[in-house]
């Protein structure tokens, strides 16, 4: 071979040779620069609207929107499953979700973009045009929100276009200096090759820097709902004229491991709807009742604050809890009457249900006699003392007695429409659940836990046990199917709360299966066949595992 011919780019056998693995190094690092740069601009895109929304639309922002869309559209089974494998981390785990998938996206822009200029931004600007189309569709909507879906898109795509034309300068084509294949190309112009990289890099690192802190700033900023928190905690909630009765002596048991019989705001669940919390302004709150009344109503929070509130320890649940779940708590609610506020609107005949609308436009369909009868369905200002935390509904929610959340509890509630189930439907019901939600007898085990191993001898079994607004007459165990045996009852706060119960069992070394049962004032059984939560709520007796040792 003549030493004065050119260095061939293939050998004879197919091998690449040493000027193909550089060539080809180079372009593997300058695509993962640039779907680095995508992710970059993306994420920025995300944080500009968090931002932006924060100021001019506290109440959606394009990621919100997207989000809500989304869960809308998520069939009840997938529901279902997030909230039994997360519980009440499955919004966090949702938004985690969002943002990979974003930034997956982002990083195909970074790749198209850096093959061709423009392609790239066309991607990240069909993804605003999506933030965009679910805004419009959102029950919050307004032209900030539409403006702010728009500005956010756009500062992607030109932050991404602007990355990438700095890792053009920093990494030309041939300029292998970013992987192993260093070739010829790192001779030719190895200090502009090294300078252009580090510049790059710098404002790589500059935007990911700046995204980050942007993100921690929305995150705080929209977590504190904007003002709304201050605003929360100088709202002075005045006495009810009608106090809660008194917890009885017993009705705490005491085991340890037990939950508290009432329990705390920082510990209730929360299922709902929102990605984040709505942002009510107590000032401007307004409540309509509307529909089929004689005399439509609009309530603002000085006027109710103003009713004769009563205060009353009510459990509610929520429909997607499992057999021996906790997706159900107990507090002391503090509100007014919803049948005083409905008897003063006069519903008209041929009327048998109430639309609560929340601010961001979920909606309950509550059969009307639960809303007019005796028991205390309030709209509630206050939780355990306290104006209702942000998450919980601030500032007035629905609270029903005996009935599952999702055709009673709505949170952040905004209106009451008087209408007919023959004509209007809630939130869930054209999503598989049924369209009227009675709590169902239930009982749990709370101690010992499931696998717990234990000593010998006495063993000391506790739990709750509810059937709201019907009371508890009876909890019994049974072990390894065996005979029922009968529960220490604690006196219940009134039939709309969960009892506490305790029963010592003697248990030799060994395996037990354990199971559970409530029977109602009435004398009515909890269900014993195990039937999932859908359509109405889940059935069956709660079962647990205890290895006894010597």
């Amino acid at each position: 071979m003549n030493s004065s011919q050119p260095l061939q780019e293939t050998a004879d056998d197919g091998a690449t040779s040493p000027g193909r693995l550089g060539t080809d190094g180079a372009a593997q690092g300058r695509r993962r620069w640039a779907a680095a740069s995508g992710a970059v601009a993306a994420g920025a895109a995300v944080v500009i609207g968090e931002l932006l929304a924060g100021l001019f639309s506290p109440s959606l922002s394009p990621l919100t929107a997207v989000g809500g869309a989304m869960i809308d559209a998520v069939p009840p089974g997938v529901k279902d499953w997030a909230i039994s494998l997360f519980g009440t981390a499955d919004k966090a785990v949702f938004v985690a979700g969002m943002l990979l998938v974003i930034a997956a996206v982002g990083a195909l822009a970074g790749i198209l973009e850096q093959r061709r200029r423009f392609a790239g931004a066309a991607v990240i600007a069909v993804f605003g045009l999506v933030g965009l189309g679910a805004v419009l569709t959102r029950a919050q909507m307004t032209p900030a929100a539409a403006v702010v879906a728009l500005a956010a898109a756009l500062s992607g795509a030109l932050l991404l276009g602007w990355l990438i034309r700095r890792l053009h300068e920093g990494l030309p084509a041939g300029a292998a200096g970013t992987d192993a294949g260093t070739g010829a190309a790192e001779a030719h112009f190895p200090a502009r090759t090294q300078a252009g990289r580090r510049t790059f890099l710098q404002v790589l690192a500059a935007s990911a820097g700046a995204t980050a802190v942007g993100g921690v700033v929305a995150a705080v900023w929209r977590g504190a709902a904007s003002g709304i928190s201050i605003a929360r905690e100088k709202l002075q909630l005045p006495a009810a004229v009608s106090g809660a009765a008194a917890i009885p002596a017993g009705a705490e048991v005491g085991l340890d491991g037990m939950q508290p019989l009432v329990t705390p705001n920082r510990d209730f669940y929360r299922i709902d709807t929102a990605l984040i919390v709505p942002s009510l302004d107590p000032e401007s709150w307004v409540l309509r009742v509307t529909g089929m009344v004689e005399q439509e109503i609009e309530l603002n929070l000085a006027d109710l604050l103003a009713k004769p509130l009563i205060e009353r320890h009510v459990t509610i649940a929520c429909v997607s809890n499992e057999v021996g779940g906790d997706l159900i708590g107990n507090a002391r609610w503090l509100g007014w009457p919803v049948r005083e506020l409905l008897a003063l609107a006069r519903p008209q005949s041929g009327a048998d249900m109430v639309l609560s609308r929340s601010s961001d436009g979920w909606t309950a369909g509550t059969p009307l006699e639960v809303l007019t009868d005796q028991r205390d369905a309030l709209l509630a200002v206050g939780m355990n003392g306290e104006p209702l935390p942000l998450e919980h509904g601030f500032p007035v929610r629905l609270i029903v007695p005996g009935l599952y959340g999702y055709v009673s509890a709505t949170k952040w509630l905004t209106e009451l429409r008087v209408t007919r189930f023959a004509d209007d439907v809630g939130y869930w019901t054209p999503r598989g659940w049924s369209d009227r939600g009675p709590i169902k007898t239930s009982s749990r085990i709370d101690v010992p836990r499931t696998g717990r191993r234990v000593g010998a001898g006495t063993v000391m079994f506790g739990g709750v046990a509810w059937a709201q607004h019907t009371g508890i007459g009876k909890v019994e165990l049974r072990v390894n199917r065996g005979p029922w045996q009968e529960a220490r009852l604690a006196p219940g706060i009134s039939l709309d709360t969960w009892y506490q119960w305790q029963l010592g069992i003697e248990l030799t070394p060994g395996q037990y299966e354990v199971q559970v049962r409530a029977t109602d004032l009435n004398g009515e059984p909890q269900v014993e066949e195990r039937r999932p939560v859908a359509p109405d709520g889940a059935t069956g007796f709660h079962t647990i595992r205890v290895d006894v040792n010597p």
